[in-house]
């Protein structure tokens, strides 16, 4: 509670913002709605913000979204852009007893959600063929940052949504082009963040809610509100606005290169990964284990190190031209 306002906190998604966002939006509209509240106010417009919108907007809720900024300038729209539910999302020894059932039901209902834009107008959500290789022994050198000091157990939850979407499966040599030990194929869930946002952002207006640019420095200020609840959506912004210093920041560098459309396929190698999306090419040295970017909130590009990604990518293709590095 602040004042007289119930606060839902919709945030700490670690890598998983988008995978999980219509789950985790469930969740909060439940939250929101308790008590028969009819009168919502939604802090944040990126992945989690939209979609906790539209769900408590489609539950009968008169809904307003307060942002300092649209969804092409938050951290949402720089994301990897595959589904990835279980990336850094908690760790062991901090997540109650009843995490693991919540996750499950989250994925769940967010897989069934984003299904539901696959072949629409602009591919929001598309399936990807991407290459998992693996070196041969003596090339095995993992591109990207030094991981940072210490260990966190991340939660893993192998085996809970076995049952959806595509499974990878092992090629022959004669089933890919590439100079590797051993290859496997998975079609992967992606994201075209770009379209995505856009079409939630229409559908939530044209809906009947409405988006006011609003800047909060303290949670006081959200009693100014006139909406009896408010969800809390600020992302990585709670850990300043509400002094949640139990969220650290797991991000990495991206580099964009131009969009290609003719490329079709993600790739995944020596710890560089490309996914190819409609707004540009993303190349990321994701580096040796799950310490690569943790507690870092550094933003500042790092040319250098998507660079030697690509180079990297670069042998892949034994004797074509060196791939355009403009990032």
């Amino acid at each position: 509670m602040i004042g007289a306002k119930r606060v839902v906190h919709n945030y700490g998604h670690g890598g998983a913002g988008w995978s999980l966002s219509w789950g985790s939006a469930t969740l909060a509209r439940d939250l929101a709605l308790g008590g028969g509240v009819q009168n919502v106010a939604v802090i944040g417009c990126g992945a989690l913000g939209l979609t906790a919108a539209l769900t408590l907007l489609r539950s009968g809720a008169r809904t307003t979204i307060y942002a300092a900024e649209r969804t092409p300038f938050t951290p949402s729209a720089r994301a990897t852009g595959i589904w990835s539910p279980e990336s850094r999302i908690a760790a062991t020894d901090a997540m109650p007893p009843d995490f693991p059932e919540r996750w499950e039901a989250m994925a769940r209902r967010a897989w069934a959600v984003h299904r539901t834009f696959v072949g629409l107008d602009g591919d929001p959500v598309r399936f990807v063929n991407q290459y998992n290789l693996r070196a041969a022994e003596g090339q095995r050198a993992r591109v990207g940052p030094p991981p940072s000091p210490g260990h966190v157990p991340f939660e893993h939850f192998e085996g809970r949504l076995d049952d959806l979407g595509p499974h990878s499966r092992r090629l022959s040599p004669e089933e890919h082009p590439f100079p590797v030990e051993s290859a496997r194929l998975l079609p992967q869930m992606t994201f075209n963040v770009a379209e995505y946002a856009r079409e939630l952002t229409e559908a939530f207006l044209l809906e009947g809610g409405h988006i006011v640019s609003r800047t909060f420095h303290r949670p006081s200020e959200l009693a100014d509100l006139p909406e009896p609840v408010v969800v809390n959506c600020t992302g990585y912004g709670a850990r300043a606005l509400f002094g949640d210093h139990s969220i650290v920041p797991v991000r990495g560098q991206i580099g964009w290169l131009a969009p290609q459309p003719e490329v079709t396929y993600g790739l995944y190698y020596n710890g560089v990964t490309m996914v190819p999306r409609a707004d540009g090419m993303v190349i990321q040295a994701v580096g040796a284990g799950e310490m690569v970017g943790y507690g870092i909130d550094d933003e500042t590009p790092n040319r250098a190190e998507t660079e030697e990604a690509l180079a990297m990518l670069a042998t892949l293709f034994p004797g074509q031209a060196r791939p355009d590095a403009t990032v």
